[in-house]
């Protein structure tokens, strides 16, 4: 996957993309991280890049010339341009996912008082948000947004499945991990965890992750609960007898 960030800011990109999961990835080729300084393409001797907006207002807005340059350098014609932006969808799972379908997109990151609306009228760029609350720019957001989507992409992850295992992806919050020691300062795990029963373990998991979604995202919940008598593909019933039961004496309490 080509992804191209056009930001004031480039080397806030540097931690994301030569560390942890995304700087692996990107060593193997996986994922082919571009970032372009917009400033470069100012025709101001200052490399300006923003002026006062029409209309009066505060603060001061990025101008179309330069981020207009800064698209055609990176071929943005033809390809998916998102905006981050607090005016934007919220992301979440299912957008996650469809941008893990494409070859490519470009991530426009915004600063001061956002873009020249003409910017986004023309590159018919999608603006995305991470949350309802404001950012002094669109480079926190773009790495959330970069890291979210290659996770999903084919060889990022040491476990081809554990993207999909985790949290929201499964439709309800992730249970409670542990790992050595067994009983560290008086507090021990779980024996099941512990009992070599796998299938008494994943029905734990089932249940702890029913109550912690439950009771933090019951939207969440209620969307899961509600597909609890759904059949799969081949006609067979989606959730055993034993599950359906935890499913049931969950959403009793």
């Amino acid at each position: 996957m080509k992804i191209d960030v056009l930001t004031l800011f480039p080397d806030m990109f540097t931690p994301v993309t030569q560390e942890s999961m995304i700087g692996r990835a990107v060593e193997k080729g996986i994922i082919d991280i571009r970032l372009t300084d917009i400033r470069d393409f100012s025709n101001d001797k200052h490399n300006k890049a923003d002026d006062y907006p029409f209309g009066g207002g505060g603060g001061m807005v990025m101008m179309a010339d330069p981020i207009f340059g800064a698209m055609e350098h990176v071929g943005a014609e033809g390809r998916k341009v998102i905006y981050m932006s607090p005016k934007g969808k919220i992301l979440d799972e299912a957008k996650i996912k469809e941008l893990a379908e494409l070859d490519s997109f470009v991530i426009l990151c915004g600063h001061y008082e956002g873009v020249d609306q003409r910017v986004l009228d023309y590159w018919n760029a999608e603006e995305i948000s991470i949350g309802d609350y404001v950012l002094t720019g669109g480079e926190l957001p773009a790495m959330v947004l970069i890291d979210s989507v290659s996770r999903l992409l084919p060889g990022v992850l040491g476990n081809e499945n554990s993207a999909l295992d985790e949290s929201l992806y499964s439709g309800l919050l992730e249970h409670p991990q542990y790992t050595q020691p067994r009983e560290y300062r008086g507090m021990d795990v779980p024996e099941v965890l512990t009992s070599g029963n796998h299938k008494l373990i994943d029905l734990w998991k089932l249940r702890q992750a029913l109550e912690i979604t439950k009771e933090r995202r019951p939207e969440l919940f209620e969307e899961f609960v509600s597909h609890r008598d759904d059949l799969n593909e081949d006609g067979t019933k989606r959730f055993s007898k034993d599950e359906k039961k935890i499913i049931d004496e969950v959403c009793e309490k």
